[in-house]
């Protein structure tokens, strides 16, 4: 299973939709977003992929009613879960949250096979050592909204155990 990741898109919706649609061109299944959307109008734009989205809010929350009303809508593609999220997809367990020192926290707790994050537009894959003795993998995708940074995000292979950083033009 391939997965899109990104972060901190902060309503930029023409680089956040290049991202997915690279993402998808190149096999994954499925969006995570780690935070930093603002406008729930923003992940609408997301539909024409027709991939689920898995996102959080981030510091910059923009509308929360607008964005949990929205994942249950009906046919909802957007999975919204607030401010953290523990998800399985591929086999593998998954948590996002927006802050990098709480992803490195989580991830050190071996609960998870991959911790996800965002907020300070760093882009970086890394492995962490847990306390249960293994390998947590921590990903931060930097910002798909080139906020101050490059516009970027990962693209994940579950299968090959590989997060591969992409910048966009």
């Amino acid at each position: 299973m391939k997965l899109c990741i990104v972060s901190d898109s902060h309503d930029n919706r023409d680089p956040l939709n290049a991202a997915v649609a690279e993402a998808k061109a190149s096999g994954a299944e499925a969006v995570l977003h780690c935070g930093d959307i603002v406008a729930p109008s923003t992940l609408r734009t997301l539909r024409r992929h027709g991939l689920p989205v898995h996102a959080i809010h981030g510091n910059n929350t923009g509308d929360t009613y607008s964005m949990a009303h929205m994942a249950h809508e009906q046919d909802a593609f957007v999975r919204y879960y607030g401010q953290d999220a523990d998800i399985e997809l591929g086999g593998k367990r998954f948590f996002l949250v927006h802050y990098p020192h709480y992803a490195y926290a989580m991830a050190c707790t071996g609960d998870w096979d991959v911790v996800c994050c965002g907020h300070d537009h760093v882009a970086a894959v890394r492995s962490v050592a847990n306390v249960k003795g293994g390998q947590t993998m921590l990903v931060n995708p930097g910002t798909v909204g080139g906020i101050g940074a490059a516009t970027t995000y990962v693209l994940a292979d579950l299968t090959r155990w590989s997060f591969e950083i992409r910048t966009l033009p």
